[in-house]
């Protein structure tokens, strides 16, 4: 069985100069609910009234002075304050001695920046233009009392693939359901280099601030609400120029993170699936999205049926992402394939469970601790793995593998994976987890 990789799939949407040389992809032409004409004034007369606070952030290599990544950003105060996301400048954060930052403005107008701070749980960052000689000309954010209505016009701004930049047209529809934390659903195009550009409404206000989309989907892309932007504006005003890399910082976000989510987690009963008498363990249909497969036509012995469920918890840690946490079942029935090769086939598939067998420079090997618990009459046979992150100290990678062993022909194979958690926390997921199981035994 393999980790629950979920069925859809979230991308960030900072670039890099190799992405930017990609051929772009084709479009299909979709039928303008309105006059293409009118759409293109509306977007062309957004565009002339931000076009002169938008500006590309770049990430360099100090040594070559060569580009190694690019976002986009906007200002935000007269005196050089730019938003953008965490995930454009988290080279600066952490690995500063070895990166620095620059800004472009659509005039070609290039200059330094300075990381003063950032949001690693909402995926923001605050920079500073140094060298300013006049006043910046900024864009101002839209009142968060100001509501806006489903399927309102609204528009994103950024350099996509770092040829140029750009204004496209989509439509507000409310917040994420599900998402950990608020997210805008943008319906339209956001391509990577628009990381960290603003979403804007019909009077050019800064209502979002792009961060990603489905790569599964077409127009299905996401906005940080703005309010999380502008409390961190303030923040940043008196902030001093981070200039030593900054784990600390992160890690004691991500451990406010990972409480959060423990929380969250342990005060919301799990829901019950049904696998013949077997009651598995998945998360309240608010916390996350699960999808279910039936019958594998590769196994024609024994029926199987799959289960994969995650929480869009996910958040940016530098070059990594990590707050995820995923659940997978196998549920095994095969009454004529006997005992043994049953117990074979059942084994194999257990041990064959992919986890950290050796560390990187990120994390450590796990280490795994194997035990059998009974939950009611269901015996379980239970291995826990952790992971420890090197440069983020007191998170780890979690993995829980349950067998269920109280059958000979039948039986469910579970998976639980929580990423960038405390180790305490972890426990206490693990526990809850494995006591969640039931069989419901014949009265």
């Amino acid at each position: 069985m393999s980790p629950g990789a979920a069925a859809s799939a979230v991308s960030g949407l900072a670039g890099s100069p190799q992405e930017g040389a990609a051929p772009a992809p084709a479009i299909a032409p979709a039928a303008p609910a309105v006059p293409a004409a009118a759409l293109s004034r509306d977007a062309r007369r957004i565009y002339e009234l931000s076009r002169d606070k938008l500006v590309q952030i770049r990430t360099l290599l100090r040594n070559s002075n060569t580009q190694a990544s690019i976002g986009s950003g906007f200002f935000v105060s007269a005196d050089g304050l730019i938003v953008t996301n965490f995930h454009v400048a988290s080279q600066l954060a952490l690995e500063p001695e070895r990166y620095s930052g620059a800004y472009v403005t659509i005039d070609g107008q290039e200059g330094e920046v300075e990381l003063l701070a950032f949001d690693v749980r909402r995926d923001l960052a605050v920079l500073r233009a140094k060298g300013l000689t006049s006043p910046a000309p900024v864009l101002e954010f839209r009142p968060a009392a100001e509501a806006l209505a489903q399927g309102e016009r609204i528009y994103s701004l950024g350099n996509p693939l770092d040829i140029g930049f750009a204004v496209t047209e989509g439509t507000y529809n409310g917040l994420v359901r599900r998402s950990f934390y608020p997210r805008i659903f943008f319906g339209g195009t956001l391509n990577p280099g628009m990381s960290g550009g603003p979403a804007v409404d019909d009077s050019g206000r800064v209502l979002g601030v792009n961060v990603a989309k489905r790569l599964d989907g077409e127009q299905v892309s996401f906005l940080i609400p703005a309010e999380f932007a502008q409390a961190l504006v303030l923040r940043a005003a008196q902030a001093q120029p981070i200039t030593e890399p900054a784990y600390d910082e992160v890690t004691r976000q991500l451990l406010v993170h990972q409480n959060l989510l423990t929380e969250r987690f342990l005060q919301t009963p799990f829901q019950e699936q049904r696998h013949g008498k077997y009651l598995v363990p998945v998360p309240n249909d608010a916390l996350a999205r699960c999808w279910g497969s039936g019958r594998d036509p590769d196994f024609h012995a024994l029926n199987l049926e799959r289960t994969k469920c995650q929480a869009d918890s996910d958040v940016v840690a530098g070059d990594f992402s990590t707050g995820t946490v995923r659940l997978s079942y196998e549920a095994y029935d095969a009454p004529t394939l006997g005992a043994a090769r049953f117990a074979r086939t059942y084994s194999q598939s257990f041990g064959n469970e992919p986890f950290l067998k050796r560390g990187n420079r990120r994390q450590t090997a796990a280490e795994c601790t194997e035990r059998y618990v009974d939950r009611g009459g269901l015996p379980l046979r239970a291995v826990v793995c952790m992971s420890a992150y090197r440069k983020l100290p007191g998170l780890y990678d979690m993995t829980v593998m349950a067998a269920t062993i109280n059958q000979s022909t039948q039986g469910v194979l579970a998976r639980l994976d929580v990423h960038g958690i405390a180790f305490d926390n972890g426990l206490k997921l693990a526990d809850r987890y494995l006591q969640a199981f039931r069989w419901e035994a014949a009265p």
